[in-house]
């Protein structure tokens, strides 16, 4: 089988590049005392599958994956409430690139962590962001990292409902 001439040239490249380059830095963090139920509800608003965990002084401690939190909130209602985030993180320290290493680093410690994304420190050892392997994918073809910030706001209900329009008028008939 032949190879597309140009396809894989910039693999390399990429490899090589700085995680500050591929990593996503629009990213929403919660503190290790927060409840769990807050967690979701970023997790939930921001559109993230990962949610990095500091510490009050602003150290990483973790970083929260959406369905062990979904999973943790599947628990009874009342036991919820006393739920923190630190409880849901593994006893061993997260695992942690630093935004000048190489995409080919960082790529091969989620080989070896068996993870798909990395905290990503910078030079004062405070969170930059999230390195995902969707987000060295995404540098392969091409794509911009995400550096917006992410938002967090409420969203408002959808205000079209499910079915037939409502009718406008109500001349005292009733609608079929």
């Amino acid at each position: 089988m032949e190879q597309q001439s140009g396809a894989g040239h910039d693999e390399p490249g990429i490899l090589a590049r700085t995680v500050a380059d591929v990593m996503r830095t629009a990213v929403a963090a919660i503190t290790v005392d927060e409840t769990v139920l807050v967690a979701w509800e970023l997790l939930e608003r921001s559109g993230s599958r990962h949610l990095p965990v500091v510490r009050p002084d602003g150290r990483c401690a973790g970083l929260l994956d959406r369905a062990d939190v979904a999973v943790a909130c599947a628990a009874p209602a009342a036991s919820l409430s006393g739920l923190r985030v630190h409880d849901l993180l593994p006893g061993h320290g997260p695992a942690l690139v630093h935004a000048e290493q190489t995409v080919r680093h960082a790529a091969d410690l989620m080989t070896y962590t068996e993870t798909d994304a990395l905290l990503v420190l910078d030079e004062d050892g405070r969170l930059a962001g999230v390195l995902t392997a969707a987000d060295i994918v995404a540098a392969l073809a091409g794509r911009p990292a995400q550096k917006e910030p992410v938002d967090t706001r409420p969203q408002a209900p959808p205000t079209v409902l499910p079915g037939p329009p409502p009718r406008r008028s109500y001349r005292g008939t009733a609608v079929p």
